[in-house]
């Protein structure tokens, strides 16, 4: 149709940070700890080793609430061990 209005929507993104809980050891972290120490650095007192995705979502007319539903679920299912990781997301254009 000639003269239509386009809108168009920029996609989101999303990025989404994963650790394991505070009560489950942390082997990894702990490595990297002690390969800290060895470097010099002291005054390291802990480090917890995590994941981060950055996740670009295509364009979509669809609310923000239906988008934050739809990231929380790609964690649920498949991005995070919900039984010893905690996961925490953004969204943004």
């Amino acid at each position: 149709m000639a003269g239509a209005l386009q809108i168009s929507f920029a996609p989101m993104k999303a990025t989404v940070i994963v650790e394991l809980k505070p009560s489950v050891l942390d082997p990894q972290g702990k490595a990297i700890q002690h390969s800290l120490r060895t470097l010099g650095f002291d005054g390291v007192e802990d480090v917890r080793a995590g994941k981060l995705f950055r996740i670009t979502l295509a364009d979509s007319e669809q609310p923000r609430a239906e988008l934050e539903k739809q990231v929380r679920q790609m964690c649920e299912r498949l991005l995070a061990n919900t039984i010893i990781e905690n996961f925490s997301y953004t969204l943004e254009e």
